[in-house]
């Protein structure tokens, strides 16, 4: 009996020694946009992050608005979206240290393969737009104030349209994020637009394809920037810029670059 009890009182020292260890453990909090989650980018580059500084990450990832709300409120250490418009926004405003480039993509129109607004034969994004709404052909929109709708809005504002007056019509906002999006408009045969990460990486394509890309309204950059102390105190300050300068330094832009998906590489560094 007494030597069953040491055991089970080791086990329990050992056990708690280890839960008090991890708790421990630097850990820091990303505000982050939907298309690095769902794309498998954090899967493939954080653990070795975590493996070199010893500083887990958690990824809280939501559209780029929602993360740059919860950011003011102070709800992370670090935000990684794609808006450079209210990035800066949100620096100027005192809610974040700085504002870094980090890696770009692009946006893309995808569609039925019947294609029957004709966007393969579009000569650009906004005559693109502009053949969805003549035709009144489905789109799907995220409708979330995400990175990618506030480029969509852009995107409509210059070909001089609201399709917000057809809501409902032949314009259906979601309200969701880019892969819930994407299934809505594969459902009903609508086009949508998307970053080219989250369309490699979504499996449930059924027929659909890309309608028209190559546009340089489409690029997508996507910037890193550290939540204000200041603002916020109980901000990971130290940690958070650890990581930021692993994510803009050597290591960083490398194990970016190397994240492929069937033999694609989905973004691509371009930290100054």
């Amino acid at each position: 009996m007494g030597k069953m009890f040491k055991l089970i009182s080791g086990i329990l020292v050992l056990f708690c020694g280890i839960n008090v260890m991890s708790m421990a453990d630097p850990v820091i909090v990303v505000q982050s946009t939907t298309s690095t989650a769902n794309s498998g980018l954090y899967d493939s580059i954080l653990p070795q992050f975590e493996q070199q500084t010893g500083i887990r990450v958690n990824v809280v990832a939501v559209g780029t608005g929602q993360a740059i709300k919860n950011a003011i409120r102070g709800d992370g250490d670090v935000l990684l979206v794609h808006a450079k418009s209210a990035e800066e926004k949100f620096v100027a405003n005192g809610w974040g240290v700085g504002r870094f480039d980090l890696m770009y993509n692009d946006f893309i129109f995808v569609g039925p393969d019947n294609d029957p607004a004709g966007l393969s034969d579009a000569t650009s994004a906004v005559d693109a737009l502009i053949r969805i709404s003549s035709e009144r052909a489905l789109f799907a929109s995220r409708g979330d104030d995400s990175g990618t709708h506030k480029k969509e809005r852009l995107l409509w504002a210059s070909a001089g349209l609201d399709p917000t007056t057809s809501s409902g019509d032949w314009y259906r906002e979601t309200g969701s994020g880019m892969g819930a999006t994407l299934n809505v408009a594969v459902g009903m045969n609508a086009y949508a637009m998307t970053d080219r990460a989250t369309w490699i990486s979504f499996g449930n394509k059924l027929g659909f394809k890309i309608v028209f890309d190559s546009d340089q309204k489409l690029f997508n950059q996507y910037g890193i920037i550290l939540v204000n102390p200041s603002r916020h105190p109980h901000v990971n300050a130290k940690d958070g810029q650890i990581f930021i300068n692993w994510m803009l330094g050597k290591k960083g832009q490398t194990a970016i670059a190397n994240y492929t998906l069937d033999g694609q590489q989905l973004f691509f560094p371009n930290a100054n």
